[in-house]
Protein backbone atom coordinates (compact mmCIF):
# COMPACT_ATOMS: atom_id res chain seq x y z
CA UNK A 1 0.00 0.00 0.00
CA UNK A 2 1.39 3.00 -0.90
CA UNK A 3 1.06 5.37 1.66
CA UNK A 4 -0.32 9.37 1.26
CA UNK A 5 1.16 10.93 4.58
CA UNK A 6 2.92 13.87 4.21
CA UNK A 7 6.38 12.79 5.27
CA UNK A 8 8.49 14.52 8.27
CA UNK A 9 12.13 15.07 7.69
CA UNK A 10 14.82 13.51 8.68
CA UNK A 11 18.79 14.06 8.25
CA UNK A 12 21.25 11.32 9.39
CA UNK A 13 24.35 12.29 11.09
CA UNK A 14 26.06 11.84 7.53
CA UNK A 15 23.73 14.30 5.91
CA UNK A 16 25.51 17.69 5.17
CA UNK A 17 28.87 15.92 5.14
CA UNK A 18 31.40 18.75 6.24
CA UNK A 19 34.51 18.77 3.96
CA UNK A 20 37.99 19.47 5.00
CA UNK A 21 40.32 20.71 1.98
CA UNK A 22 44.39 19.98 2.61
CA UNK A 23 46.42 21.50 -0.21
CA UNK A 24 50.25 21.43 -0.88
CA UNK A 25 53.12 21.07 -3.06
CA UNK A 26 53.45 17.49 -4.00
CA UNK A 27 55.64 15.34 -1.04
CA UNK A 28 54.59 18.33 1.13
CA UNK A 29 52.71 15.74 4.08
CA UNK A 30 49.32 16.44 2.69
CA UNK A 31 48.37 12.50 2.82
CA UNK A 32 50.18 11.48 5.94
CA UNK A 33 48.71 14.77 7.82
CA UNK A 34 45.07 13.87 6.69
CA UNK A 35 46.32 10.31 8.66
CA UNK A 36 47.31 11.58 11.41
CA UNK A 37 44.36 13.67 11.79
CA UNK A 38 42.19 11.14 11.31
CA UNK A 39 44.14 8.81 13.78
CA UNK A 40 44.30 11.77 16.65
CA UNK A 41 40.22 11.41 16.58
CA UNK A 42 39.88 7.93 16.41
CA UNK A 43 36.25 8.07 14.95
CA UNK A 44 35.03 5.76 12.21
CA UNK A 45 33.04 8.78 10.72
CA UNK A 46 36.19 11.24 9.20
CA UNK A 47 37.55 9.46 6.30
CA UNK A 48 39.67 10.50 3.33
CA UNK A 49 39.47 11.60 -0.01
CA UNK A 50 42.50 11.78 -2.56
CA UNK A 51 42.29 14.25 -5.34
CA UNK A 52 44.62 11.57 -6.64
CA UNK A 53 41.72 9.45 -7.59
CA UNK A 54 40.09 11.96 -10.54
CA UNK A 55 43.07 12.41 -12.28
CA UNK A 56 41.86 11.97 -16.36
CA UNK A 57 41.90 8.47 -18.30
CA UNK A 58 44.83 9.59 -20.90
CA UNK A 59 44.28 8.88 -24.95
CA UNK A 60 47.38 6.25 -26.20
CA UNK A 61 49.62 9.56 -27.42
CA UNK A 62 49.06 10.58 -23.31
CA UNK A 63 49.80 7.28 -22.01
CA UNK A 64 52.79 7.19 -24.27
CA UNK A 65 53.86 10.50 -23.14
CA UNK A 66 53.20 9.47 -19.61
CA UNK A 67 55.66 6.51 -19.32
CA UNK A 68 58.27 8.42 -20.97
CA UNK A 69 57.66 10.74 -17.83
CA UNK A 70 56.71 13.75 -20.22
CA UNK A 71 53.16 14.04 -19.55
CA UNK A 72 52.17 16.86 -16.54
CA UNK A 73 50.07 15.59 -14.26
CA UNK A 74 50.97 18.85 -12.47
CA UNK A 75 48.56 20.82 -13.77
CA UNK A 76 44.66 21.22 -13.25
CA UNK A 77 43.99 19.76 -16.56
CA UNK A 78 45.11 16.95 -15.75
CA UNK A 79 42.07 16.79 -12.41
CA UNK A 80 38.63 15.86 -13.51
CA UNK A 81 37.54 18.64 -11.53
CA UNK A 82 33.99 18.28 -12.92
CA UNK A 83 33.61 14.54 -11.74
CA UNK A 84 34.98 15.63 -8.34
CA UNK A 85 32.60 18.23 -7.92
CA UNK A 86 29.50 15.50 -8.85
CA UNK A 87 30.91 12.97 -6.32
CA UNK A 88 31.47 15.96 -3.48
CA UNK A 89 27.66 16.56 -3.92
CA UNK A 90 26.85 13.41 -3.72
CA UNK A 91 28.65 12.57 -0.63
CA UNK A 92 27.21 16.02 0.67
CA UNK A 93 23.90 15.08 0.26
CA UNK A 94 24.29 11.40 2.26
CA UNK A 95 24.69 9.72 -1.27
CA UNK A 96 26.58 6.27 -1.53
CA UNK A 97 29.08 7.10 -3.35
CA UNK A 98 31.56 5.08 -6.27
CA UNK A 99 35.32 6.77 -6.77
CA UNK A 100 37.22 5.93 -9.41
CA UNK A 101 40.68 3.93 -8.60
CA UNK A 102 43.94 5.10 -10.01
CA UNK A 103 46.86 3.43 -11.02
CA UNK A 104 50.22 5.42 -11.59
CA UNK A 105 51.71 2.09 -12.66
CA UNK A 106 48.94 2.13 -15.41
CA UNK A 107 48.88 5.78 -15.92
CA UNK A 108 45.02 5.07 -16.06
CA UNK A 109 41.97 4.49 -14.41
CA UNK A 110 41.05 0.79 -13.13
CA UNK A 111 38.01 -0.81 -13.43
CA UNK A 112 36.82 -1.51 -10.19
CA UNK A 113 35.89 1.76 -7.84
CA UNK A 114 35.99 2.26 -3.86
CA UNK A 115 32.72 3.17 -2.50
CA UNK A 116 32.36 5.73 0.29
CA UNK A 117 29.52 6.32 2.37
CA UNK A 118 27.98 8.17 5.47
CA UNK A 119 31.27 9.97 6.55
CA UNK A 120 29.92 12.74 8.71
CA UNK A 121 33.57 14.51 7.86
CA UNK A 122 35.47 14.01 4.91
CA UNK A 123 39.17 15.26 4.27
CA UNK A 124 39.90 15.94 0.35
CA UNK A 125 43.59 15.93 -0.28
CA UNK A 126 45.80 16.79 -3.06
CA UNK A 127 47.89 19.17 -4.84
CA UNK A 128 44.49 20.93 -5.74
CA UNK A 129 41.90 21.07 -3.02
CA UNK A 130 42.13 24.77 -2.58
CA UNK A 131 42.48 25.72 -6.54
CA UNK A 132 38.67 24.96 -8.02
CA UNK A 133 36.14 28.03 -6.90
CA UNK A 134 32.94 25.62 -6.64
CA UNK A 135 34.45 22.74 -4.59
CA UNK A 136 36.25 25.73 -2.73
CA UNK A 137 32.86 26.70 -2.06
CA UNK A 138 31.61 23.58 -0.63
CA UNK A 139 34.73 23.50 2.09
CA UNK A 140 34.02 23.78 5.60
CA UNK A 141 37.83 24.33 6.80
CA UNK A 142 41.05 24.92 3.89
CA UNK A 143 44.51 23.64 5.04
CA UNK A 144 47.58 24.06 3.64
CA UNK A 145 50.71 21.95 4.16
CA UNK A 146 53.54 23.90 3.55
CA UNK A 147 57.48 22.27 3.70
CA UNK A 148 61.02 22.94 2.34
CA UNK A 149 61.20 22.43 -1.54
CA UNK A 150 64.04 19.90 -1.13
CA UNK A 151 62.17 18.00 1.56
CA UNK A 152 59.16 18.08 -1.20
CA UNK A 153 61.76 16.11 -3.55
CA UNK A 154 63.47 13.89 -1.23
CA UNK A 155 59.93 12.56 -0.29
CA UNK A 156 58.93 12.18 -3.79
CA UNK A 157 61.64 10.53 -4.72
CA UNK A 158 61.16 7.61 -1.96
CA UNK A 159 57.65 7.53 -2.44
CA UNK A 160 57.77 7.22 -6.63
CA UNK A 161 60.62 4.83 -6.65
CA UNK A 162 58.89 2.56 -3.79
CA UNK A 163 55.30 2.59 -4.76
CA UNK A 164 54.67 3.97 -8.09
CA UNK A 165 57.14 2.00 -10.39
CA UNK A 166 59.18 4.78 -11.23
CA UNK A 167 63.38 5.50 -11.80
CA UNK A 168 65.53 8.22 -9.94
CA UNK A 169 66.13 9.76 -13.78
CA UNK A 170 62.56 10.35 -14.40
CA UNK A 171 61.16 11.67 -11.18
CA UNK A 172 64.08 13.99 -11.53
CA UNK A 173 63.00 14.79 -15.23
CA UNK A 174 59.31 15.76 -14.15
CA UNK A 175 60.10 17.98 -10.83
CA UNK A 176 62.19 20.14 -12.54
CA UNK A 177 60.17 20.06 -16.37
CA UNK A 178 56.61 20.19 -14.39
CA UNK A 179 56.16 19.73 -10.63
CA UNK A 180 58.63 22.98 -9.61
CA UNK A 181 56.96 25.44 -12.01
CA UNK A 182 53.43 24.12 -11.92
CA UNK A 183 54.22 25.17 -7.77
CA UNK A 184 54.83 28.62 -8.29
CA UNK A 185 52.34 29.06 -10.75
CA UNK A 186 49.25 26.62 -9.50
CA UNK A 187 49.69 25.34 -5.82
CA UNK A 188 51.54 28.04 -4.22
CA UNK A 189 48.53 30.67 -4.65
CA UNK A 190 46.42 28.38 -2.56
CA UNK A 191 48.00 29.43 0.68
CA UNK A 192 45.85 32.45 0.25
CA UNK A 193 42.51 31.02 0.57
CA UNK A 194 43.79 28.85 3.58
CA UNK A 195 42.53 29.20 6.67
CA UNK A 196 45.28 27.46 7.87
CA UNK A 197 48.94 27.60 6.89
CA UNK A 198 50.57 24.19 9.06
CA UNK A 199 54.20 24.06 8.39
CA UNK A 200 56.17 20.54 9.62
CA UNK A 201 52.91 18.56 8.04
CA UNK A 202 53.21 15.99 10.46
CA UNK A 203 55.78 17.14 13.15
CA UNK A 204 53.56 20.19 14.16
CA UNK A 205 50.81 18.66 16.72
CA UNK A 206 49.81 22.19 17.74
CA UNK A 207 48.06 22.78 14.20
CA UNK A 208 46.64 18.90 14.52
CA UNK A 209 45.60 19.26 17.75
CA UNK A 210 43.88 22.53 16.45
CA UNK A 211 42.30 20.85 13.60
CA UNK A 212 40.95 17.72 15.70
CA UNK A 213 39.86 20.60 17.75
CA UNK A 214 37.74 22.44 15.53
CA UNK A 215 36.89 18.63 13.97
CA UNK A 216 35.20 17.79 17.36
CA UNK A 217 33.14 20.68 17.14
CA UNK A 218 31.66 20.11 14.09
CA UNK A 219 30.62 16.66 14.83
CA UNK A 220 29.32 17.44 18.40
CA UNK A 221 27.15 20.24 16.69
CA UNK A 222 26.30 17.68 13.78
CA UNK A 223 25.22 15.03 16.97
CA UNK A 224 23.13 17.64 18.65
CA UNK A 225 20.97 18.19 15.84
CA UNK A 226 20.43 14.86 14.84
CA UNK A 227 19.00 14.71 18.77
CA UNK A 228 16.98 17.42 18.19
CA UNK A 229 15.40 15.63 14.96
CA UNK A 230 14.59 12.83 16.91
CA UNK A 231 13.19 14.61 19.55
CA UNK A 232 10.88 16.62 17.26
CA UNK A 233 10.12 13.49 15.09
CA UNK A 234 9.31 11.88 18.88
CA UNK A 235 6.87 14.92 19.63
CA UNK A 236 4.78 14.01 16.39
CA UNK A 237 4.69 10.93 16.53
CA UNK A 238 2.43 11.29 19.86
CA UNK A 239 0.13 12.83 18.09
CA UNK A 240 -0.40 10.18 14.70
CA UNK A 241 -2.39 7.45 14.80
CA UNK A 242 -0.93 3.97 14.08
CA UNK A 243 0.08 3.71 9.93
CA UNK A 244 -1.93 1.27 8.34
CA UNK A 245 1.26 -0.43 6.90
CA UNK A 246 2.09 -1.48 10.11
CA UNK A 247 0.87 -5.05 10.13
CA UNK A 248 0.76 -6.86 13.81
CA UNK A 249 0.39 -10.26 14.54
CA UNK A 250 -3.40 -11.63 14.53
CA UNK A 251 -2.82 -12.89 18.63
CA UNK A 252 -4.74 -16.02 17.94
CA UNK A 253 -4.42 -18.42 21.42
CA UNK A 254 -1.19 -20.33 19.20
CA UNK A 255 0.75 -16.98 19.00
CA UNK A 256 -0.66 -15.65 22.36
CA UNK A 257 0.08 -19.08 24.16
CA UNK A 258 4.19 -18.89 22.51
CA UNK A 259 4.74 -15.25 23.61
CA UNK A 260 3.43 -16.64 27.65
CA UNK A 261 6.19 -18.75 27.52
CA UNK A 262 8.61 -15.85 26.29
CA UNK A 263 7.55 -13.82 28.98
CA UNK A 264 7.61 -16.05 31.84
CA UNK A 265 11.52 -15.41 33.43
CA UNK A 266 10.99 -19.36 34.44
CA UNK A 267 10.83 -20.41 31.10
CA UNK A 268 14.46 -22.19 30.55
CA UNK A 269 16.71 -20.88 27.86
CA UNK A 270 16.38 -23.99 25.67
CA UNK A 271 12.55 -23.69 25.49
CA UNK A 272 13.16 -19.63 25.28
CA UNK A 273 15.44 -20.24 21.97
CA UNK A 274 12.89 -22.68 20.94
CA UNK A 275 9.75 -20.73 20.99
CA UNK A 276 11.28 -17.81 20.09
CA UNK A 277 12.33 -19.40 16.50
CA UNK A 278 9.07 -20.59 16.26
CA UNK A 279 7.25 -17.11 16.45
CA UNK A 280 10.51 -15.64 14.38
CA UNK A 281 8.97 -17.96 11.22
CA UNK A 282 5.72 -16.86 11.78
CA UNK A 283 6.81 -13.50 11.65
CA UNK A 284 8.83 -14.10 8.57
CA UNK A 285 6.36 -15.85 6.88
CA UNK A 286 3.89 -12.63 7.23
CA UNK A 287 6.33 -10.42 6.11
CA UNK A 288 6.35 -12.75 3.11
CA UNK A 289 2.51 -11.76 2.28
CA UNK A 290 3.71 -8.70 1.42
CA UNK A 291 5.46 -9.97 -1.88
CA UNK A 292 4.42 -10.03 -4.98
CA UNK A 293 3.81 -12.96 -6.82
CA UNK A 294 4.07 -14.51 -10.72
CA UNK A 295 1.25 -17.37 -11.85
CA UNK A 296 3.21 -20.71 -12.53
CA UNK A 297 1.99 -24.18 -14.30
CA UNK A 298 3.64 -26.78 -12.67
CA UNK A 299 3.30 -30.49 -13.08
CA UNK A 300 3.14 -32.77 -10.64
CA UNK A 301 4.23 -36.42 -9.81
CA UNK A 302 1.04 -37.82 -10.75
CA UNK A 303 1.70 -36.03 -14.14
CA UNK A 304 -1.02 -33.42 -13.37
CA UNK A 305 -1.06 -29.52 -13.93
CA UNK A 306 -1.30 -27.00 -10.91
CA UNK A 307 -1.76 -24.00 -11.24
CA UNK A 308 0.62 -22.21 -8.60
CA UNK A 309 2.17 -19.18 -7.81
CA UNK A 310 6.06 -18.12 -7.15
CA UNK A 311 7.94 -15.11 -6.28
CA UNK A 312 8.15 -12.00 -8.26
CA UNK A 313 11.67 -11.40 -7.12
CA UNK A 314 14.39 -12.06 -5.04
CA UNK A 315 14.02 -11.57 -1.24
CA UNK A 316 17.30 -10.77 0.81
CA UNK A 317 17.68 -9.55 4.50
CA UNK A 318 19.54 -7.07 6.51
CA UNK A 319 20.60 -8.16 10.04
CA UNK A 320 20.94 -4.85 12.27
CA UNK A 321 23.67 -5.99 15.11
CA UNK A 322 23.88 -7.44 17.61
CA UNK A 323 20.20 -8.34 18.22
CA UNK A 324 19.21 -8.68 14.77
CA UNK A 325 20.94 -12.14 14.80
CA UNK A 326 18.74 -13.61 16.58
CA UNK A 327 16.20 -13.76 14.12
CA UNK A 328 17.85 -15.55 11.63
CA UNK A 329 17.28 -19.06 12.37
CA UNK A 330 13.46 -18.40 11.71
CA UNK A 331 14.51 -16.73 8.56
CA UNK A 332 16.47 -19.69 7.24
CA UNK A 333 13.48 -22.09 7.93
CA UNK A 334 11.34 -19.92 5.66
CA UNK A 335 13.83 -19.01 3.36
CA UNK A 336 16.91 -21.02 3.07
CA UNK A 337 18.90 -19.76 0.47
CA UNK A 338 18.29 -16.11 1.60
CA UNK A 339 21.24 -13.17 1.28
CA UNK A 340 21.83 -11.50 4.20
CA UNK A 341 23.63 -8.37 4.82
CA UNK A 342 24.44 -6.45 8.50
CA UNK A 343 24.68 -3.26 9.78
CA UNK A 344 25.69 -2.22 13.04
CA UNK A 345 24.23 0.27 14.74
CA UNK A 346 24.78 1.43 18.41
CA UNK A 347 23.12 3.80 20.81
CA UNK A 348 25.74 5.97 22.34
CA UNK A 349 24.78 5.39 26.11
CA UNK A 350 25.54 8.90 27.09
CA UNK A 351 23.34 10.80 24.33
CA UNK A 352 21.02 8.22 23.45
CA UNK A 353 21.91 8.74 19.91
CA UNK A 354 22.15 5.81 17.56
CA UNK A 355 25.28 5.71 15.01
CA UNK A 356 26.58 3.92 12.49
CA UNK A 357 29.57 1.97 12.82
CA UNK A 358 29.69 -0.46 9.81
CA UNK A 359 27.40 -1.73 7.21
CA UNK A 360 27.82 -4.60 4.47
CA UNK A 361 24.72 -5.43 2.33
CA UNK A 362 24.05 -8.22 -0.60
CA UNK A 363 25.38 -7.38 -4.06
CA UNK A 364 22.55 -5.90 -6.00
CA UNK A 365 20.25 -5.41 -3.33
CA UNK A 366 18.42 -2.31 -4.99
CA UNK A 367 16.85 -4.50 -7.71
CA UNK A 368 15.46 -7.47 -4.74
CA UNK A 369 11.73 -7.67 -4.68
CA UNK A 370 11.79 -7.24 -1.19
CA UNK A 371 14.37 -6.57 1.94
CA UNK A 372 13.75 -7.56 5.05
CA UNK A 373 15.28 -5.25 8.03
CA UNK A 374 15.50 -7.36 11.21
CA UNK A 375 15.78 -6.35 14.69
CA UNK A 376 13.76 -7.93 17.43
CA UNK A 377 13.04 -4.94 18.97
CA UNK A 378 11.91 -1.39 18.16
CA UNK A 379 12.15 0.80 21.06
CA UNK A 380 12.87 4.89 19.54
CA UNK A 381 12.57 3.84 16.84
CA UNK A 382 15.91 5.89 15.86
CA UNK A 383 18.02 3.00 15.16
CA UNK A 384 15.27 1.55 13.06
CA UNK A 385 15.19 5.19 11.34
CA UNK A 386 19.39 4.72 10.75
CA UNK A 387 18.88 1.05 9.07
CA UNK A 388 15.76 2.14 6.65
CA UNK A 389 17.91 5.46 5.66
CA UNK A 390 20.92 3.12 5.00
CA UNK A 391 18.99 0.83 2.35
CA UNK A 392 16.92 3.97 0.85
CA UNK A 393 20.40 5.71 0.09
CA UNK A 394 21.78 2.35 -1.60
CA UNK A 395 18.85 2.67 -4.03
CA UNK A 396 16.70 0.19 -2.55
CA UNK A 397 12.89 1.26 -3.38
CA UNK A 398 11.13 2.52 -0.13
CA UNK A 399 8.29 -0.11 -1.19
CA UNK A 400 10.37 -2.70 -1.18
CA UNK A 401 11.22 -2.58 2.41
CA UNK A 402 9.91 -4.70 5.33
CA UNK A 403 10.69 -4.08 8.92
CA UNK A 404 10.80 -7.19 10.67
CA UNK A 405 10.55 -7.20 14.74
CA UNK A 406 9.08 -8.98 17.00
CA UNK A 407 7.94 -5.89 19.72
CA UNK A 408 7.62 -2.39 18.82
CA UNK A 409 6.13 0.72 20.77
CA UNK A 410 3.67 2.88 19.33
CA UNK A 411 5.57 5.79 18.98
CA UNK A 412 9.07 4.03 17.56
CA UNK A 413 6.79 2.73 14.95
CA UNK A 414 4.77 6.26 14.05
CA UNK A 415 8.66 8.09 14.40
CA UNK A 416 9.73 5.36 11.42
CA UNK A 417 6.39 5.63 9.57
CA UNK A 418 6.10 9.67 10.12
CA UNK A 419 9.45 9.15 7.79
CA UNK A 420 9.01 6.44 5.83
CA UNK A 421 5.25 5.98 5.34
CA UNK A 422 5.75 3.90 2.26
CA UNK A 423 7.69 0.88 3.85
CA UNK A 424 5.70 -2.15 5.75
CA UNK A 425 6.43 -2.86 9.47
CA UNK A 426 5.21 -6.35 10.64
CA UNK A 427 5.16 -6.57 14.29
CA UNK A 428 4.63 -9.59 16.43
CA UNK A 429 3.51 -7.68 19.81
CA UNK A 430 2.81 -4.29 20.91
CA UNK A 431 4.34 -3.09 23.99
CA UNK A 432 4.73 0.24 25.84
CA UNK A 433 7.07 2.97 24.87
CA UNK A 434 10.89 2.91 25.41
CA UNK A 435 10.80 -1.26 26.34
CA UNK A 436 14.26 -2.09 27.65
CA UNK A 437 15.95 -4.64 25.26
CA UNK A 438 16.26 -8.16 26.73
CA UNK A 439 15.33 -10.79 23.73
CA UNK A 440 18.84 -10.96 23.34
CA UNK A 441 20.00 -11.35 26.37
CA UNK A 442 17.44 -14.43 26.88
CA UNK A 443 18.21 -15.52 23.43
CA UNK A 444 21.77 -15.33 23.70
CA UNK A 445 22.19 -16.02 27.66
CA UNK A 446 24.91 -12.68 27.39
Amino acid sequence: MMSTVRRAHYSPPWANTSIIGVAGSSGSGKTTLSLAIVAALNLPWVVILSMDSFYKPLTPAQSAKAFRNEYDFDAPEAIDFDLLLEKLQDVKQGKKVDIPVYSFEKHNRLEKSTTIYSPHVLILEGIFALHDKRILDMLDLKIFADADGDLCLSRRLVRDVKHRGRDIEGCIKQWFSFVKPNFHQFVAPQREVADIIIPRGVENKVAISMVTDRIQKILTIKSHQHQEDLKRLGKLAEETALSPNVIVMPQKPQIVGIHTLLMNPFTSRQDFVFYFDRICALLIEESLQCMRFDAVTVTTPQETTYQGLKPHGEVSAVVVLRGGGVLEKGLKRVIPDCRTGRVLIQTNYRTGEPELHYHVLPQGIETHERVLIMDPQMSSGGAALMAVRVLVDHGVPEKNIVFVTYTAGRQGLNRLMQVFPDIRVVVGRLVKDYEERWVELRYLGC
